[in-house]
């Protein structure tokens, strides 16, 4: 497991409802990060039943969803979990911390 934590991006640059990308600086995995109501939730940028950008979908911030824009299965962003299908795997979720007002992220698996 990677110590090193990726910058995402400044806290005032990902408000309420949006969602940012970035590259893991070890594993080079992406990663969506999702502000859902002030709090920030990380996913691998991968849908789980097709290897496509999960960021290239709509982030639903009331019902804290993703959908997947290429068959629709659409993922719980606060922990990966999916929903419908055609997804019946769920997709990893990263840690994200906020320090001196930076949010980062790392891809935490062994």
């Amino acid at each position: 497991m990677s110590e090193t934590w990726t910058f995402v991006c400044a806290v005032s640059e990902l408000l309420p409802g949006e969602m940012k990308t970035a590259w893991d600086e070890v594993t080079s995995v992406p990663i969506v990060v999702f502000n859902y109501d002030g709090e920030y939730y990380a996913l691998e940028d991968k849908c789980s039943h097709e290897d496509f950008e999960l960021s290239a979908g709509s982030f639903d911030p009331e019902e804290a969803t993703i959908e997947c824009v290429l068959h629709g299965a659409r993922f719980d962003v606060r922990n990966g979990m999916p929903l419908c299908a055609p997804a019946y795997t769920g997709v990893p979720k990263f840690p994200v911390k906020q320090e001196h007002d930076a949010l980062w992220t790392r891809d935490d698996r062994d």
